[in-house]
């Protein structure tokens, strides 16, 4: 059976140049780029050869540009080391953030850090602009907001721009989990009003295990592993060069192919949608799904018009049939409590409906498309 794979928000498939440069890497680099040997010096120059890339990319600094294991330990390191590093007292974020911002967030506060405020969000998935300069505005300590750029699960789009000045505004600094949109849409970070970010190769074709965060140079922020002297201080543990070439040959990729993937995911998402609505009429699209102006290209959640006893084996359904997809996020799956964000966004009644994630890559066709709508539509007259 061939395998349709709908849950690229969750993890992409890696692609061959990438594992081919990651094999020749692991074959031919060994050296520890901390070393002052030839073997060490040639695995650095691989290291710097990558965040020299990453940064002209992303329109920053190289020593901007700090190598993790992915988004959580990014996002993680950011929190924590902003409260203990940089003397923030309160941070303001929302209820539909990725888990790897809410239990930081959670457990700083617990231990009496931060006092932690959630803005209220609107049913589109967005902040309620007027609730964050008003919770701003009450904080006069030192402060941060963390709100995601977009949204895992529903995949509505943040403004931004207008987040991050409104921060600046009021003293504040800001950080956005960018993971689902670095390597997917062309970001300046250094013309944002942005002072901290997150991206992780497995979203843009890379490898598992490895990503980086962006620190603008003037916050100074501090280091959250110890250890040894590398990533300038900020991060100790010898690199994983091969995962970091790897992620360099897979933002190549994206950025080589960004805007006819762009244009070729619209045109699948909007077939997405209307084959859904034309064969199983009641679909409604969660948060701001069916807007193109704040939501992204790479992401559907429809929630179906199917009766709770089917529901229930709904997922298992597909996967018998060959499909990938989630019921909220991935990160959800094995949660009894469903999804926070769709608890957040719908009442009661609207969530006995059952809410699939669809997330597409350039991989996927309308043909796939077509076979999902087909399996579902059979699945609800059986």
């Amino acid at each position: 059976m061939d395998v349709i794979y709908l849950d690229n928000a969750a993890t992409t498939p890696i692609l061959p140049d990438v594992v081919d440069a990651m094999h020749q890497t692991l074959n031919t680099c060994y050296g520890n780029p901390s070393s002052v040997h030839a073997a060490g010096r040639s695995a650095k120059v691989k290291v710097e050869s990558a965040r020299k890339y990453i940064a002209k990319q992303l329109g920053v600094l190289p020593q901007e540009i700090i190598f993790t294991s992915g988004g959580t330990e990014g996002d993680n390191t950011i929190l924590q080391c902003a409260v203990d590093h940089l003397g923030v007292k309160h941070i303001i974020s929302s209820p539909i953030e990725h888990h790897a911002v809410l239990h930081p967030l959670e457990h700083l506060a617990s231990q009496g850090k931060i006092s932690l405020h959630l803005v209220k969000i609107l049913p589109n998935g967005l902040p309620d602009m007027n609730d964050l300069e008003k919770l701003l505005s009450e904080t006069p300590d030192k402060k941060l907001v963390s709100l995601m750029h977009i949204n895992n699960e529903v995949g509505t789009v943040l403004d931004i721009e207008s987040v991050g000045s409104l921060c600046h505004n009021y003293n504040a600094l800001f950080h956005s989990d960018t993971v689902q949109s670095i390597g997917h849409f062309p970001m300046n970070l250094g013309a944002l009003p942005i002072d901290f970010a997150v991206a992780s190769a497995h979203k843009f074709h890379g490898p598992k295990g490895v990503g980086f965060l962006y620190a603008r140079k003037q916050t100074a922020l501090g280091a959250l592993l110890l250890g040894g002297a590398q990533e300038r201080g900020m991060r100790a543990g010898t690199e994983s060069v091969h995962n970091i070439v790897g992620m360099e040959v897979a933002l190549r990729s994206s950025y080589k192919t960004m805007e006819a993937d762009t244009e070729k995911l619209k045109i699948l998402k909007t077939h997405c949608m209307q084959s859904l609505q034309e064969a199983l009429p009641g679909t409604v699209f969660n948060g701001a799904c069916s807007d193109f102006d704040c939501s992204t290209h790479t992401i559907v959640n429809a929630r179906l018009p199917i009766n709770e006893k089917k529901a229930q084996l709904l997922l298992f359904h597909l996967d018998l049939q060959g499909i990938c997809c989630s019921k909220g996020s991935a990160c959800q799956s094995g949660s009894e409590l469903g999804s926070h964000v769709l608890n957040t966004l719908l009442t009661k009644e609207e969530n006995k409906s059952p809410s699939l994630r669809f997330s597409f890559s350039a991989h996927n066709s309308k043909e796939e498309i077509d076979k999902l709508v087909d399996v579902l539509v059979a699945y609800v007259n059986s």
